[in-house]
């Protein structure tokens, strides 16, 4: 009885270690991760530095998704919505008016300006096709009002998502 209890406690203790270290690992953004201003003759870099994986057009990955899906990858964008509390997603698009795909900010660990729609971004990542539970969907559209084209009957969404390691943001120019 003494070893039952003995273990139950010790993995208690191992949950709550692996817990607080997870929450350890995720950061909160401060007040100049928020407010940074994107410069127009430069980049303003958030995350790892952005490396050599192969470059892809954005619209060639959202017309076919699966064949990128698990592969790290550069793509350029325009950002046509970001996160308005901490800065840690944002919407990337070929062009301001085309279909976007959601971009994490990795083990959100870094974030962009609060301010970033409008702003030319290059990203280094991998590509994920996933099913969002509807409480994830009613969660995004509740907090930032997102938007998601195609909800399934039950409220869940197919989503094309990016989870970049690192991200680099510049003015667009007019």
């Amino acid at each position: 009885m003494k070893n039952l209890i003995l273990f139950i406690t010790l993995m208690i203790a191992f949950t709550f270690s692996a817990f607080a270290q997870e929450m350890k690992e995720k950061g909160s953004p401060t007040e100049a991760d928020k407010t940074a201003a994107i410069p127009a003759d430069s980049y303003l870099k958030r995350g790892a530095p952005i490396g050599d994986s192969k470059k892809v057009s954005l619209a060639k990955v959202l017309k076919d998704p699966a064949k990128y899906s698990g592969k790290t990858v550069r793509v350029e964008g325009v950002i046509v919505r970001s996160c308005k509390m901490e800065g840690c997603w944002a919407e990337l698009a070929p062009k301001a008016d085309a279909k976007s795909v959601r971009v994490k900010m990795k083990d959100h660990a870094f974030f962009i300006p609060l301010q970033s729609a409008g702003a030319f971004a290059r990203a280094e990542g991998i590509f994920t096709v996933k099913t969002l539970t509807k409480e994830m969907v009613d969660h995004m559209i509740a907090e930032d009002g997102a938007k998601f084209e195609n909800r399934n009957a039950d409220g869940t969404v197919n989503e094309i998502s990016f989870e970049a390691t690192g991200i680099e943001l510049k003015k667009a120019s007019k």
